[in-house]
């Protein structure tokens, strides 16, 4: 049912995935179910909700990431959107960082079972934390708002380093907080299959000077 669900929902946003991709898709939602009976990881636990708030709304940010990227996913949660990410971006390489050890646990253990070799957890403030290599793309999922996300990766943020944060929608005064001078910054609509709520995704890179 859950590989159903999927298929269906990539099918609708046009994006691909393989039989294998598929599988890991929908066994990650099979491991987080049955984590969240002791870990409370998450309040959506409804399978055709878990698809559509957990799998298609972090791949609406797909098309927006590089094939072969260094990506960092700040406060993953239970591993989102980086999982999902990571298992349609197999040769990408990613970094899923959050300082809840009962959320970095899981993750550890569903990087193990799903055999993403190409994926690492660390536990972790963003502030605290010493990337060993620069990042092509710092993605958030509602992590906070745009101004602060982008102060607290500022020890992290090249010059060439991608900042993807996913939003419901951005509000006014929360634009009115950043410096648009100093950066680039580009709004996208997203449509999700099974979300009503507006989704968004803020884009942003520092410019040149």
């Amino acid at each position: 049912m859950l590989k159903s669900e999927i298929h269906t929902g990539l099918q609708a946003m046009q994006l691909e995935a393989n039989d294998e991709q598929i599988e890991k898709l929908a066994a990650y939602l099979e491991l987080l179910k049955k984590w969240n009976q002791a870990y409370n990881l998450t309040a959506i636990t409804e399978p055709k909700k878990m698809v559509a708030y957990h799998v298609l709304d972090s791949l609406s940010v797909l098309p927006y990431f590089p094939r072969q990227g260094h990506c960092l996913d700040v406060g993953t949660g239970a591993g989102l959107p980086g999982i999902p990410l990571s298992i349609l971006l197999p040769e990408s390489s990613w970094v899923l960082l959050d300082s809840n050890g009962k959320k970095t646990r899981f993750v550890q253990q569903a990087i193990a079972q799903l055999g993403l070799t190409h994926v690492k957890v660390v536990q972790s403030r963003v502030e605290d934390y010493h990337a060993e290599s620069s990042f092509d793309v710092i993605v958030s999922r509602a992590y906070s708002s745009l101004a602060e996300f982008m102060s607290t990766v500022q020890s992290l943020w090249r010059p060439n380093t991608q900042l993807l944060t996913m939003k419901t929608e951005l509000a006014d005064a929360e634009l009115a907080a950043v410096d648009l001078s100093k950066i680039q910054m580009q709004t996208i609509h997203l449509q999700v299959p099974g979300i009503a709520q507006k989704r968004s995704l803020v884009r942003v890179q520092r410019r040149k000077s």
